[in-house]
């Protein structure tokens, strides 16, 4: 059974910083990226990054250039390094997995997390 165990929310200052942790628990075949979107109160969940646990990574342009996504491929893990924080960051962030399944890797499916807070107050 696969589980997205995230960690590093919190509540910070503008212009503070704040590092997400994400972890992939459980056997699967291959991870092709893992991510992060994220959700406002009121507002629908939107893309923050994503990393291909090969090589590439892309972000949203309302966090280019001030979040850092990595990865740690033997842990399984990724990292969102949020700096210059803002009000407008403020949300719950969920970790995302895309994966393949099984002993040949002929399932895809995508796993998310339960979700981590982040408060920028004004």
């Amino acid at each position: 059974q696969v589980q997205l165990v995230e960690s590093g929310g919190g509540s910070v200052q503008f212009g503070g910083s704040l590092r997400l942790s994400c972890e992939l628990l459980g056997s699967v075949f291959n991870i092709v990226a893992m991510g992060w979107y994220r959700q406002a109160p009121g507002k629908e969940r939107e893309y923050v990054a994503k990393i291909f646990m090969t090589d590439g990574a892309n972000y949203a342009d309302s966090v280019a250039g001030r979040f850092t996504i990595s990865r740690d491929n033997a842990k399984n893990t990724v990292y969102l390094q949020m700096n210059s924080l803002k009000p407008e960051d403020t949300g719950v962030y969920f970790c995302y997995a895309a994966v393949y399944l099984g002993n040949t890797g002929s399932s895809r499916r995508d796993f998310w997390g339960q979700g981590t807070q982040v408060t920028v107050p004004i």
